[in-house]
């Protein structure tokens, strides 16, 4: 059978950005910008893209297209005979199973919240009510079993409805409308904002350079923060950028769509900064003031869904774009769903040959019930930690903590092991057909023995980083 494929350039450009375009870049991006010295922190990001980010994206494409199978099944069409690389590909599908786990509900919550903006449920009498109903609002919903169950159900399906409808006349032509309309969403929206006489200081705050972070801060910490945001936001490791690959023609680089990809990452993860970074200057004092204690309206869904609703109450017109805003959202969260279902439904497509259809009807049943633990662990188990973090940061630690660097690494020794793996001659073969920006052929001991112990540190540090508090005794 003819392997399908993307019927435009920029429908794979767009569903490609739309996997890797997620709510890190919302409600992580901006936090750890504003914490580390703003726009110093995002040139040495950015640098960290440039070396770290772009070769791994560039191999996962490459194994992509030159297998032209998903996860699974690329590994063991490329390997050399009597390898085991492919084992990898069933710890990749379970990563995408995972993700889906947690990210289902956590979407949800963007239709929940579009939906309250419409009828008007963030709106007080008066500036200091508004902040309490807001924050009211947020602990309704995610103490809500029922309601977070039903719009996650109400994700799956939809998400696999769109997947069943074909490459082209489903995932594509929905993507490619939910793509193009949240940048120009989110592009409107950072307008609004910035424009706001109240935003001044946070936007400077953003945009120029605090150097002093180096010598005044954790520059350590820093460094790792940008190399981790480089990493992690791209959705590297596990095969939702290889399914990709796999569907694309030969007639363009793959370093060059690396490249575009990227920068629309990036430029969604900046202008994201522009509403969220002035929101937590304007806001601070009077939202953190009516939390319990400990908790931070600054990071995480707080910020997404208590900073944000506040920003638009203070200025005109707030309730319509308030709405815009979580639209802009939906999309987000909506694209890469259905970008990993893709993943997702491919797999038994080339495993067990099933038609699209039947993989979309037995995946349904099969992520809505692996989905009910994490909303049970904002709900009737929101007691249940292990080390610390609930059954949604316990996947999220898994995915993002392991899998994708773990698996990042595995996809770097597969392109550069000559002996053992795919190896370097025939990824760059793969990378550089095509017109476009050519992977350069000696960056080949850079990647082979640099990009694997930056990962390999990056991977102990997050680890370290989850333990240490319980291993270190005051």
């Amino acid at each position: 059978m003819e392997r399908e494929k993307f019927g435009s350039r920029l429908g794979f450009i767009l569903i490609s950005a739309g996997c890797a375009i997620g709510l890190g870049n919302v409600w992580r991006f901006p936090y750890i910008t504003a914490e580390h010295g703003g726009a110093a922190f995002i040139l040495v990001y950015l640098l960290f893209l440039v070396i770290f980010g772009l070769p791994i994206m560039t191999m996962e494409f490459a194994v992509g297209r030159a297998s032209q199978k998903s996860i699974v099944d690329s590994f063991e069409t490329l390997e050399p005979k009597g390898t085991k690389w492919h084992l990898f590909g069933w710890i990749g599908a379970a990563g995408n199973y995972l993700l889906m786990m947690f990210y289902t509900t956590v979407s949800g919550w963007m239709f929940i919240y579009f939906i309250k903006s419409i009828r008007g449920d963030f709106v007080g009498d008066s500036s200091q009510e508004s902040i309490k109903v807001i924050s009211d609002q947020f602990f309704s919903v995610s103490g809500n079993f029922w309601l977070q169950l039903g719009f996650m159900v109400f994700i799956v399906v939809l998400g696999f409805l769109i997947c069943s409808l074909g490459l082209k006349n489903g995932v594509e032509k929905v993507t490619k409308v939910m793509m193009l309309g949240l940048l120009v969403l989110l592009l409107a929206v950072a307008i609004i904002v910035v424009v706001q006489p109240e935003s001044k200081e946070g936007v400077i705050k953003y945009l120029v350079p605090d150097f002093s972070v180096f010598k005044t801060g954790n520059p350590g910490q820093m460094i790792f923060d940008a190399m981790g945001q480089a990493f992690f936001t791209l959705s590297l490791g596990m095969g939702s950028m290889a399914i990709f690959g796999s569907y694309i023609q030969k007639d363009r680089s793959l370093l060059g769509e690396s490249v575009t990809i990227a920068g629309l990452d990036t430029f969604v993860a900046l202008m994201a900064g522009l509403i969220i970074v002035p929101a937590s200057t304007m806001f601070s004092e009077k939202v953190q003031a009516i939390l319990p204690e400990g908790a931070s309206a600054f990071e995480g869904p707080g910020l997404l869904f208590q900073v944000t609703p506040n920003i638009f109450n203070g200025i005109p017109g707030g309730r319509i774009w308030c709405t815009l805003f979580f639209l802009f959202m939906m999309f987000a969260a909506l694209s890469t769903v259905v970008a990993v279902f893709e993943n997702i439904v491919s797999f038994a497509v080339d495993k067990w040959g099933w038609s699209r259809k039947k993989s979309c009807f037995v995946n349904i049943f099969v992520v809505i019930l692996l989905s009910v633990p994490c909303v049970l662990g904002f709900t009737y188990l929101s007691d249940f930690k292990v080390l610390g973090k609930d059954i949604q940061g316990i996947e999220d630690f898994i995915i993002s903590n392991n899998i994708l660097p773990l698996g990042s690494l595995v996809y770097v020794l597969f392109c550069t092991s000559k002996k053992f793996g795919w190896g370097w001659k025939p990824f760059i073969e793969e990378a550089n057909t095509g017109n476009g920006i050519k992977f350069p052929k000696w960056l080949y001991g850079y990647c082979k023995f640099v990009i694997p112990v930056l990962i390999l540190v990056l991977w102990a540090w997050g680890i370290w980083g989850v333990i240490s508090p319980y291993i270190i005794t005051k």
